[in-house]
């Protein structure tokens, strides 16, 4: 065989694959191993996410005498493996509406005032946070008093007064020298003032 021939320049032996694992992975951690840590161990409890790289003899030695629970006595071991069914997330019974403190927390939410939150970018500086009064509901008949008032269902009982004294002045008869139209009308704004009265409007 030539040395220098082209068929011998291209044969290439084919590596083991030990070597290439040796190539690819860093070096088993067990003490006194130089082989390939091509394979990932749990380093324990408390260490979750962190792995110690073995070769495959070693790893099966270190499952073998893994343990998660030492150090713990029987009754840890039992509080973890029942809050481990729920993810170890927090529980409560079934048809509570939340967990035990989430009514306060609501009841807190509602209360705060808006000085009590960081506003940085002024979205509520024009806010008016003062509680709206509950409204009044309003029947059919009030409303057809109001109306003759000349007043609608968002007045207020100061409004209703002060509109009662300026329609009773400008249609008494002495203001309109006895004209006939303005005593009905101002009949019609007596009665429907005391109808108002009458169920607590005003």
């Amino acid at each position: 065989m030539k040395l220098e021939s082209k068929i011998f320049d291209r044969i290439r032996v084919k590596p083991d694959e030990d070597r290439l694992l040796r190539d690819q992975h860093p070096e088993c951690e067990w003490p006194g191993c130089n082989g390939a840590g091509s394979h990932r161990a749990p380093k324990g409890r408390g260490r979750d996410g962190q792995y110690l790289l073995f070769c495959i003899d070693h790893v099966r030695q270190y499952n073998k005498s893994y343990n998660y629970f030492d150090g713990m006595d029987d009754d840890a071991v039992i509080d973890y493996q029942k809050s481990a069914r729920t993810g170890h997330r927090p529980t409560w019974r079934v048809g509570a509406s939340g967990g035990p403190n989430e009514a306060d927390e609501n009841q807190d939410i509602r209360n705060a005032r808006p000085q009590q939150f960081a506003d940085a970018f002024g979205f509520f500086s024009d806010m008016d946070f003062t509680p709206a009064q509950p409204r009044r509901t309003v029947r059919n008949a009030e409303r057809r008093a109001l109306a003759s008032m000349s007043l609608d269902e968002t007045a207020t009982p100061e409004e209703v007064k002060a509109q009662y004294k300026l329609l009773v002045k400008r249609h008494h008869p002495d203001a309109n020298g006895g004209r006939r139209e303005s005593e009905d009308k101002l009949r019609e704004v007596i009665q429907a003032y005391d109808y108002l009265r009458s169920v607590g409007f005003c």
